[in-house]
């Protein structure tokens, strides 16, 4: 579409980190490029009122595009910013004598902050507050707040990784006080509500049926268990029981607040940050074995076909039998001997027939390969591994799939018949960009691979075929990756347009809510239609707001697990330098060939400058480099020979060169 010069667009603003600005104009595909000078002080994901101002040519692709003047801030993305305190030098332009800069951590942010005040802790990780960028001041200022600890010490790292995503590990004053109020008396809460809520039919009683969970072996909070029955009808009930957080969670406490607030638990490499305070989360709230515990269920009594006969949602006391680890449960299962063999086996082959219709009818299976790196005490990584996805951990996933969807298709009919608009917080997928599938379909020519797509539209099934076409091939896992990032992202929504990924028409988070905030505003609605609990209309007109934040901290979240995860990889692979790897062409751009280690999936540049004594020209449409003089290609999914020659665990960046082999 034609943009007319002058007109203002108010959106969020993408900068990288040589100081130039992107933006999307809303509702529409076109971007505008923002030149450094014409940021107006926006930093990355500011939102921010921008006007259209005239045009650019790319200087490497010859493109003209529509530039943009950032006219005024709307909102800032962050207040704060952790990174580094250095004295200025005059060599980087950074200041007058005497004077101490911010170096942030942040990779988008293209500009260190004058530090206000005396005495800055040199070389050390801070969290610094900004104050402002005045017209004319050459640097933005900002306060100390934080002084996190050393530069490069691993706690120091860890914290500052959490803090610039806004989570950190201690709770305020309010919370710890609740907090040591629940471990006082929360037992006696529980035990109370046990005895009066079987009593009045409130709670529906399943201590005495077979009930267990599976869990990653280093799990500390089980929020969900399973419960198994054989009806003298030849028929099974599944029970999917939820700890009911909602119980000691109530609205207006200082313990709500904050867990509205973070909105869900970090997992980094080394540590968990919770949602909740521990005395809930490991505690009162963990579906702990032989202890009684209270739940919120969605209970399906399913046919031989695993086809749901009757379902019933509500609230609901469980005692679990046992805690299994996904590897002891496998066990069992492959040896066909031990504790609950017939459950398991039960579950498993449900859970089979569950997912088959799943696929059938287009659910996507993607089924990436996870990294785990494994720590010393001293939080040194001393091992890469690959997380095995075994039977066990997807009969979990189905049966956790399974009430996710049928709550809240219950959740919307009930809301429906209430004329509660807007009262049901889902987990929305859109489908793909037209776009992002034809970029798809064109690097999977190159690699000699067909998408069936038409204009950019497709289906799960399609997907699923190109899956399935390279599995066991050298690259299944760039493919995978490549067409998983292809994929819109799953969101928060009080509008259901249904989930792409799943194929599923309604879907709702249920299953977590001792490290997820919408679990547990699910969860009340569910007493909501039971009549314990009633939501108000001010909070059901909050929802919409708080599955908005939920989504914006689910990626804060993301990134500082991503983070921690890759800084603890190239920490791994420094005393490697000088090695030799196999590796895969997982990028090729104008600065060389971004490849991907078949071992460990550490990723990392080979500089086009390190390619060889030729010119190479960058080839955008087939993902290649070539050579000018000597015609040597290099392209996407190639296999290639790689010398590691720098790791560097600040930057979270490895730079490699072609092997003497290559």
């Amino acid at each position: 579409m034609a943009i007319p010069q002058g007109a203002l667009f108010e959106g969020p603003i993408t900068v990288i980190r040589s100081g130039k600005g992107f933006f999307k104009i809303p509702d529409s595909e076109e971007e505008l490029f923002v030149p450094g000078e014409n940021l107006g002080t926006a930093f990355p994901g500011d939102v921010v009122k921008i006007q259209v101002s005239g045009t650019n040519t790319d200087p490497k692709s010859g493109e003209t595009r529509n530039t943009g003047n950032v006219v005024g801030i709307v909102k800032r993305a962050r207040e704060t910013f952790v990174g580094t305190i250095v004295p200025s030098d005059p060599a980087n332009e950074f200041g007058l004598p005497g004077q101490f800069f911010l170096i942030p951590d942040h990779k988008k942010m293209y500009t260190p902050f004058l530090m206000v005040g005396d005495s800055m802790p040199v070389g050390q990780k801070v969290v610094a507050r900004f104050q402002g960028w005045e017209k004319g001041q050459l640097r933005p200022s900002a306060t100390l707040d934080e002084i996190i600890g050393p530069a490069g010490v691993h706690e120091t790292e860890m914290r500052a990784l959490a803090l610039s995503q806004g989570f950190s590990s201690n709770f305020p004053p309010g919370v710890e006080k609740e907090a040591a109020e629940l471990d006082k008396n929360g037992k006696d809460q529980l035990a109370g509500e046990v005895e009066a809520a079987v009593a009045s039919g409130a709670r529906r009683d399943f201590r005495s049926i077979t009930t267990f969970t599976i869990d990653p072996y280093d799990a500390k909070d089980f929020d969900d268990a399973l419960s198994v029955r054989e009806l003298p009808d030849g028929n099974t009930e599944i029970g999917v029981h939820i700890a009911d957080v909602s119980f000691y969670v109530r609205p207006g406490t200082a313990i709500d607040d904050e867990g509205r607030e973070r909105a869900t638990s970090v997992y980094l490499v080394d540590r968990t940050i919770p949602m909740l305070p521990e005395v809930l989360s490991n505690n009162l709230c963990s579906l702990n074995p032989n202890e009684d515990r209270l739940a919120v269920s969605a209970v399906f009594v399913l046919n031989k076909n695993a086809e749901i006969v009757e379902k019933w949602f509500g609230e609901t006391v469980i005692h679990s039998d046992k805690r299994f680890t996904y590897e002891n449960a496998q066990e069992v299962l492959d040896n066909n001997e031990g504790e609950y063999l017939k459950e398991l086996v039960t579950l498993r082959d449900l859970a089979d027939k569950i997912r088959a219709r799943r696929v059938a009818k287009g659910a996507i299976a993607f089924d990436t390969p996870e990294i785990k790196v494994k720590l010393d005490e001293n939080g040194k990584p001393i091992e890469v591994l690959l997380k095995e996805r075994r039977a066990t951990n997807l009969l979990i996933e189905d049966f956790m799939l399974l009430a996710n969807e049928h709550v809240s298709e219950y959740l919307t009919k009930k809301g429906e018949a209430a004329g509660l608009e807007g009262s049901v917080v889902y987990r929305v997928h859109d489908v793909p960009d037209a776009d992002r599938i034809e970029n798809l379909s064109q690097f999977l020519k190159v690699l000699g691979y067909h998408l069936d797509s038409q204009n950019g539209k497709v289906k799960g099934t399609a997907i699923n075929a190109l899956l399935e076409s390279v599995v066991g091939k050298p690259e299944e896992y760039l493919i995978k990756v490549a067409a998983l990032r292809s994929m819109a992202k799953a969101v928060y929504s009080t509008k259901n347009i249904g989930h792409f990924g799943l194929a599923f028409e309604f879907y709702s988070h249920f299953t977590s809510p001792i490290r997820r905030y919408p679990d547990l505003l699910t969860h009340r609605m569910v007493k909501h239609y039971a009549e314990r609990e009633k939501i108000t209309k001010t909070e059901i007109a909050e929802l919409e707001g708080l599955a908005q934040h939920s989504s914006e901290r689910e990626v804060s979240a993301a990134e500082a697990e991503r983070d921690s995860v890759k800084m603890k990889l190239v920490e791994f692979m420094v005393d490697k330098v000088g090695d030799e790897f196999d590796a895969v062409i997982s990028g090729v751009s104008d600065r060389g060939l971004y490849v991907e280690l078949k071992e460990t999936h550490a990723e990392g540049l080979v500089n086009v400058r390190a390619l060889g004594d030729d010119y190479f020209d960058h080839d955008q449409k087939r993902y290649r480099l070539v050579g000018r003089r000597t015609k040597k290609e290099y392209a996407l999914g190639d296999g290639i020979r790689v010398k590691l020659l720098a790791a560097r665990v600040q930057d979270k960046e490895l730079d490699f060169t072609l092997a003497a082999s290559t």
